[in-house]
């Protein structure tokens, strides 16, 4: 061919560019999964299907309550020194179109066991939460497996399912049973040990690393690693003189997805509402 002879159009069809602002991959599966995962609640199952989530482990008083409320940018949580998980908090979050507009951007939650109902108030839904588990669990430290299912719409999410599981305790107190660890445990590892769960394995900076409960048993349900994120919480509270930087850097337990740190907000900013 002469180098001044054009080229001949091409017979395979050319990609087409690519639409503005299109949703992001799987994202027309991710109610299908919510609402599947409804049913099986409603069932009482959790094995009829492995749908992805990713769950939040870790010991009584660790922060992990605080890295979802992180997640989700809102303090919808309980709060309170005598206040813990005791029920699976199963977290559907549902991203919702921005309102460009002007106007208020709408956010709200519903329930799984109030159907209909939306709630616009985040204080409403720590309410309902405290309420629902004392229902299930009593008001005395009792533990349920029971979940409690939570829908938040809003436009500044991700769309992802998140569970809020009951910290690993050691010794039994109000309503508990003495084998309550050994509960709590069975009742993580079913969720865990699910090859679509992704484990946020919660430890506070001020704890010895090497016994960390939730990597401990995230290192059980994922013996290779895959699926094993490491936290580092309560970084703000560290002893003077010391720092988080073999943690973060995996030098004291190594880690394939590695470490991220966070500083969990303070009881002060969740009781004036301060912003995250």
């Amino acid at each position: 061919m002469a180098a001044d002879e054009p080229l001949a159009p091409s017979s395979q069809p050319s990609s087409p560019p690519p639409t503005p602002n299109a949703p992001p991959l799987g994202s027309s599966v991710i109610p299908i999964s919510n609402k599947l995962q409804d049913i099986f609640a409603q069932l009482g199952s959790r094995s009829t299907m492995e749908l992805p989530q990713v769950a939040v482990v870790g010991s009584q008083s660790s922060g992990k309550s605080s890295v979802l409320e992180s997640l989700v940018g809102r303090d919808f949580l309980p709060r309170g020194s005598d206040i813990c998980t005791r029920m699976p908090l199963v977290l559907q979050l549902l991203q919702t179109n921005r309102n460009y507009s002007g106007g208020s951007v709408e956010e709200y939650g519903e329930f799984l066991h109030l159907p209909g109902k939306r709630f616009y108030d985040f204080a409403e839904i720590r309410k309902e939460i405290q309420a629902e588990t004392e229902r299930e669990a009593g008001g005395n430290k009792g533990v349920s497996d029971k979940q409690i299912r939570l829908k938040i719409y809003s436009p500044n999410v991700l769309d992802i399912t998140l569970v809020d599981l009951p910290g690993i305790t050691k010794v039994p107190v109000g309503d508990q049973p003495s084998d309550i660890e050994a509960r709590i445990r069975t009742m993580i590892m079913s969720y865990i040990k699910l090859p679509s769960c992704l484990i946020l394995a919660v430890t506070p900076a001020n704890a010895d690393l090497a016994n960390s409960d939730a990597l401990q048993i995230a290192g059980n349900a994922d013996p290779d690693g895959h699926r094993t994120i490491g936290v580092i919480t309560k970084l703000d509270i560290m002893d003077r003189g010391t720092n988080a930087r073999n943690f973060l850097l995996g030098k004291v337990i190594p880690l394939r997805l590695g470490y991220v740190g966070i500083v969990n907000r303070s009881q002060e900013a969740s009781h004036l509402n301060l912003p995250f």
